[in-house]
């Protein structure tokens, strides 16, 4: 089997930055490699809806741990009940993963992931704001990120969006169009309810579950549907 490559993950400015929060979370502990990247209006958004503050020119990986040392990480689901990261995994749980985050300013259009030589195993931005979105189908690349998004577009490599915006004006909705058009992957943060979800925990899920399907990653957060639960 070929050695794994790094995922990118982008978190814009858009409402729902915990999408990218336990989207982090899972495939850390799934043992992955994560480039990181930021934008400012993502900071903001963070600091608001989850009281993280980042120093983004300064970046600490370890500024991400009170927010995840209280998460929970369960089993696959149906394989083992739910754990917390702080209880099943003692301190030493990101002591150990933070190792493999790396950390890109948003505007180093210098950094290694602005070339197609820089090889991962695709790109996720999540959330995508619609402004980053519009910038990526019309061929804007003015940060690192709409730059790496280009050039997951261009080396025909996975690229996932996932928008968080409602309603939807028909230029969004053309952009969207035009993103999948040219093949990406676009993954709305709309969360189903088949699974009887008790806790917004499970909601976010969902759709993390949905993404890690998207980047081949087997890891079953959420009970699929037609299993047989009782």
């Amino acid at each position: 089997m070929p050695p794994r490559r790094p995922i990118v993950l982008a978190i814009t400015g858009a409402s729902g930055v915990i999408y990218g929060l336990r989207l982090m979370q899972v495939l850390l502990h799934r043992g992955r490699n994560i480039e990181l990247l930021i934008t400012p209006a993502a900071r903001d958004v963070l600091r608001h809806e989850v009281g993280l503050e980042l120093n983004l020119g300064n970046f600490d990986p370890a500024s991400l741990g009170p927010w995840v040392s209280s998460a929970e990480m369960p089993e696959p689901w149906g394989k083992g009940s739910v754990e917390t990261v702080s209880s099943g995994y003692g301190k030493t749980f990101f002591h150990g993963k933070m190792g493999r985050l790396r950390y890109w300013r948003f505007d180093d259009l210098n950094a290694p992931l602005a070339s197609g030589s820089v090889l991962t195993d695709g790109m996720v931005i999540c959330p995508c704001s619609l402004a980053t979105l519009a910038a990526i189908v019309h061929g804007v690349s003015d940060n690192l990120i709409r730059r790496a998004a280009e050039v997951h577009l261009k080396e025909r490599r996975r690229l996932i969006v996932v928008p968080r915006e409602t309603p939807l004006s028909a230029i969004q909705l053309r952009n969207l169009y035009l993103a999948a058009r040219h093949g990406v992957t676009v993954l709305p943060a709309m969360p189903g309810f088949y699974h009887r979800p008790s806790s917004l925990g499970e909601m976010v899920d969902f759709v993390v579950a949905r993404i890690c399907d998207h980047l081949g990653e087997d890891f079953r957060l959420v009970e699929p549907w037609g299993s047989e639960s009782e």
